[in-house]
């Protein structure tokens, strides 16, 4: 009965707005469909399709889609936007058509990679989606927000595959900085898009509006529905919206039609082949992409692409506990030799830089060494002065912060102005 009455709200969202005058599409579309392109095109130099694609052979359209496309009725399309099974209304209007086909026209040639990709991330996005009893439709806003791009950014600084701002992002938990970028963690990021729709649906009771406000913020969705006179529905306050948002929900309901009809204007994608068997671990340690690429023989590309949220080839166990995506088959392999990357690791972080004497200055700088305490054991010892730290002290000496940590049971890489050190 829940479902029956769903389909009838559907059915009335969509005769009521079918014959709604909406303005053509513009520039806003345009530029949208130019960004997914550009997104896109930046996802198919990744290493995992530049990999996996060449197997592939493009997908093939057996009729002119742009011309049999114009050939559909109206009546066609509305059918088969309401027979989806969603929650969120699939409304048809000019607006939305003319996005369907800038779409068709722009996705033809890029179905294959789009389609596997849905494979690959649906099931994440869909649960995700569930822990917050939020529609499994909006796993589309992807296609329309990066391509499937954990990479993208936008021209304003959005990131990752929900395009998270750098504010909303932190708000919503996710870590940024020079070395981590969570917005382009796929768990991570969908989790919190998940949570940031479930909020906006919360504040609009409307997901149209969420969907609007995912795009442009909540102030300027209040704005429109100021301006239209109260009003709250997406199509009503469409006119006083930014630009771009005016385009955003027709394109969501376009990229969610396409990748449900395809096979119905002709197109018959040969699927990219992506390696689905992966596993991960949580760190608790420094480790460097670099040892692990070394010890258990996988590609630094590939460590790159399965773990995207890190900036630096680094993963910094120390501060917390940090995931590690690896294809299951090596999995065993970072299980037995994980000490020896954890020790790598450290030892290479702790390597004091190189420091670099200005061209002009032709004196020559020798090291200022503290003076040693020997005993009769013939050990060393050095006294920490101010701004010192275990690396710049290891230098000083010709050993390691590791080996200094070892020989004065040190625990962490604290140490205190005065404190007494055997270095060797």
């Amino acid at each position: 009965m829940k479902r029956l009455f769903l389909s009838l709200v559907i059915l009335l969202a969509v005769s009521f707005t079918a014959s709604a005058q909406i303005h053509p599409v513009g520039q806003d579309a345009i530029d949208m469909a130019d960004q997914f392109v550009s997104n896109y095109d930046s996802l198919l130099n990744s290493y995992l399709i530049t990999k996996y694609s060449s197997t592939s052979r493009r997908h093939r359209a057996n009729i002119n889609t742009d011309y049999a496309f114009d050939q559909i009725p109206d009546s066609v399309i509305a059918r088969r936007l309401a027979s989806l099974h969603t929650v969120i209304p699939m409304t048809f209007n000019q607006e939305v058509r003319a996005h369907i086909r800038l779409y068709l026209n722009r996705m033809r040639n890029r179905l294959d990679v789009m389609l596997s990709l849905s494979e690959y991330y649906s099931p994440l996005f869909e649960e995700a989606l569930s822990r917050y009893d939020v529609p499994e439709e909006l796993k589309y806003l992807t296609i329309v927000e990066s391509a499937m791009n954990p990479q993208a950014t936008s021209r304003v600084g959005a990131a990752g595959l929900w395009q998270f701002m750098y504010t909303t992002g932190k708000n919503y938990g996710l870590e940024v900085n020079s070395i981590i970028d969570e917005r382009r963690d796929a768990y991570k990021s969908s989790d919190a898009a998940a949570h940031y729709l479930h909020d906006l649906y919360r504040v609009f009771g409307d997901w149209h509006l969420a969907i609007a406000a995912y795009n442009c913020g909540p102030g300027n969705v209040n704005k429109a529905i100021a301006r239209s006179g109260g009003k709250q529905n997406f199509w009503q306050i469409y006119p006083y919206l930014p630009r771009e948002t005016r385009g955003y929900v027709p394109a969501f309901i376009a990229a969610t039609y396409i990748m449900n009809y395809y096979p119905e204007h002709g197109l018959h994608p040969k699927r990219v082949v992506i390696p689905l068997r992966t596993d991960t671990v949580m760190v608790e340690r420094n480790m460097t992409f670099a040892h692990v690429s070394k010890y258990i023989g996988i590609d630094m590309e590939e460590l790159r692409a399965l773990n995207p949220q890190y900036r630096v080839d680094y993963i910094p166990g120390q501060n917390g506990s940090y995931p590690l995506c690896l294809p299951t088959n090596k999995m065993n392999d970072l299980i037995e030799h994980a000490e020896e990357i954890f020790r790598a690791s450290e030892d290479s972080l702790s390597s004091q830089p190189v420091v670099v004497v200005p061209a002009e200055d032709h004196r020559t700088i020798t090291p200022k060494h503290s003076k040693r305490d020997r005993h009769s054991s013939g050990s060393s010892y050095h006294k920490v002065r101010r701004g010192e730290t275990l690396s710049s002290i290891a230098a000083k000496h010709g050993t390691t912060v590791r080996n200094i940590k070892k020989l004065n049971n040190l625990r962490s890489d604290r140490i205190r102005y005065g404190q007494r050190l055997k270095v060797k």
